[in-house]
């Protein structure tokens, strides 16, 4: 439960609540400072070096639970006795693995896979509430430029093609990602 508790909450609390943690004020310079690590104590999402990495390190804490989730149904659908067979004829735990294992992990791989490269592409809510794109444009995805460019600036065309090149790029990564990863699978099967 306390590994999937991050995926529960939502986007933008998450997205908030790293934003006080990160700040030059936050609890991870408070404690790196009282540690005597004050040289480590970084303006984590002022930082155009830093605040990317800091971004794809909150989203990666929020959603870890939700592949976790995904590979475990996907091991406990592993029938026990491919695996037993496979030690009886003397297979190691790395070569059952190997060769029992990871294809009987192929489903969860191709799913886990496309949910996390399609959200990736239209993430939004949590770059925006981080650090609204910035610094420097450090951190925009096409999502957070579709907002501000229709937004802020007024310029709904370019909005709405920026959202067409999402739509189609989501489309053609999705389809392209399916389609190999289901040859893979048919393969290993």
């Amino acid at each position: 439960m306390f590994l999937f508790a991050p995926a529960v909450i939502t986007p933008i609390v998450t997205a908030y609540l790293w934003r006080n943690l990160l700040g030059p004020d936050g609890a991870v310079n408070s404690l790196l400072g009282a540690v005597g690590l004050d040289d480590w104590r970084q303006d984590w999402l002022g930082s155009p070096r830093l605040a990317l990495w800091a971004v794809v390190g909150v989203i990666v804490w929020q959603f870890a639970g939700y592949s976790m989730v995904i590979f475990l149904a996907g091991l406990q659908s592993a029938p026990r006795e491919v695996h037993e067979a496979a030690a009886i004829d003397g297979a190691g735990p790395g070569r059952r693995f190997w060769s029992v294992t990871r294809p009987l992990l192929a489903p969860a791989l191709t799913i886990n896979l496309m949910l996390s490269i399609i959200g990736g592409i239209k993430l939004f809510d949590q770059v925006y509430a981080l650090t609204g794109g910035g610094p420097g444009h450090a951190t925009d995805t096409i999502s957070t430029l579709i907002y501000k460019d229709a937004f802020t600036l007024g310029e709904f065309g370019y909005s709405i093609a920026l959202a067409v090149v999402l739509t189609i790029i989501v489309a053609v990564v999705s389809t392209g990602q399916f389609a190999v990863l289901s040859r893979n699978e048919r393969a290993a099967s």
